[in-house]
């Protein structure tokens, strides 16, 4: 008796929403966005960590970066042409080669502000003057040929690797390996091509630069052409920077020693260096602050999602309640004809249910559907988590439980002889 009283109460209230087919469809409108904005904002925001956390791991997590900086311009300087030297030293690169036990690898980099030309193309990649162990140390992959050697920097050849962008600026329809590039005024034998990285931070291109991407070349060549001084001329004026090392790479032979290595560099740095003419970055220092970040990004998309759900439960609760207004003199018929309070409280829980239940269908679809054409519309990654719907899905039967409760107990509460009487 009990399971046909149950399979009677649910026919009855899917019957009465039908009769309301249009009421039902909009009630249920609010928990389908509710449930669709919790997918799409969390596939959202879960993409954009992901995309920045790829980000930081590519520059390696057990490295420690310490990057030259420009000082501030002096605005009360008014000379013709000067001569602005600061950032890392040779001298600095020694100190932490032959200090820090704990460094596995080190590497120096110099950026030089050369054009690259091969026959009549031309670009301003940023060349990169460094070491053999660069490839190493970044995990950067190689796309064909090889990288630069020991022997190479050595002997100081002119030779040069290209990342892929480069390449297929340059040569699009051929391979670049055992070809001459100009770069700045010497020529440059090219033997090796790298894979393509995500631009990271500093590594986006320079103004008037046709193309992103880098061209390696050995430390020592660079200096023997392009030496360290860097001209770059101004309206009325030309500025002259010496810059000995742009970048220290350091790689760190276990995690738990790259936060005190970097506590060392700064600490080595500050006391060598009369003016704050550097930076020290710590990729996992930036991989923690970008994992707290997504955390409070997700809690603060979840809340406003959230909201929209509580909207949409406010919304069945308050069509519900108009409903047993309207269903009184229904209500008091059934009471009399031998129905108890908890088949009254059944009917109108399944019917909240059933709104809420079939919101949050829909809604699974809609929100899936947003990250796709998020995806193909605006070249955004998005990334929807498996627990995200189900976390989606279970919010809207609870509100729908919860917010549909009050109509259902005041229904069932209801005198019915009073209900009779109702008009």
């Amino acid at each position: 008796m009990k399971g046909n009283a149950l399979t009677r109460s649910i026919q009855l209230g899917v019957k009465s929403l039908l009769l309301h087919k249009l009421r039902s469809l909009l009630t249920s409108l609010g928990v389908l966005f509710g449930v669709s904005s919790v997918i799409a904002m969390l596939a959202i925001g879960e993409g954009a960590s992901q995309a920045a956390q790829e980000q930081i791991k590519q520059l390696g997590s057990q490295n420690v970066i310490l990057r030259s900086v420009k000082p501030p311009d002096n605005p009360s300087s008014d000379q013709e042409s000067r001569v602005l030297s600061y950032g890392l030293t040779h001298d600095d690169y020694s100190r932490v080669v032959e200090t820090f036990p704990w460094v596995r690898n080190a590497v120096a980099l110099r950026q030089l502000q050369q054009e690259v030309r091969y026959q009549d193309r031309q670009a301003r990649p940023r060349v990169l003057a460094t070491e053999a162990g660069y490839q190493t140390t970044t995990g950067r992959l190689l796309y064909e040929g090889r990288f630069l050697t020991e022997r190479d920097v050595d002997s100081i050849a002119n030779v040069c690797v290209l990342g892929y962008e480069v390449a297929r600026s340059l040569m699009p329809l051929e391979s670049p390996i055992g070809k001459s590039v100009k770069v700045g005024a010497e020529y440059f034998r090219v033997v090796g091509t790298l894979l393509p990285r995500i631009p990271i931070g500093d590594d986006q291109p320079a103004a008037g630069a046709q193309v992103t991407g880098e061209v390696l070349i050995p430390i020592s060549t660079g200096a023997r052409w392009f030496g360290e001084m860097q001209v770059k001329l101004r309206a009325g004026s030309r500025e002259m920077e010496e810059v000995q090392l742009h970048e220290i790479i350091l790689q760190v032979d276990l995690p738990e020693n790259v936060e005190r290595t970097a506590a060392a560099c700064r600490e080595m740095l500050s006391r060598n260096h009369q003016e704050k003419d550097y930076e020290v970055v710590v990729p996992l220092e930036l991989l923690a602050r970008a994992e707290e970040t997504k955390r409070i990004f997700n809690i603060v998309l979840g809340s406003i999602a959230g909201i929209s759900l509580l909207v949409g439960g406010i919304g069945i609760m308050n069509v519900m309640l108009a409903t047993v207004t309207e269903r009184t003199r229904e209500i008091g018929i059934r009471r009399a004809l031998g129905a108890k309070q908890r088949h009254i409280v059944l009917q109108f829980l399944v019917e909240t249910v059933v709104l809420s239940v079939g919101g949050g269908l829909a809604g699974i679809a809609l929100g899936l559907a947003i990250p796709l054409g998020v995806e193909h519309f605006a070249d955004m990654e998005t990334l929807v988590e498996p627990t995200a719907p189900l976390l989606a899905f279970g919010i809207s039967v609870s509100i729908g439980l919860l917010f549909g409760i009050y109509p259902a107990w005041r229904a069932a509460k209801m005198d019915p002889v009073e209900a009779l009487r109702h008009e």
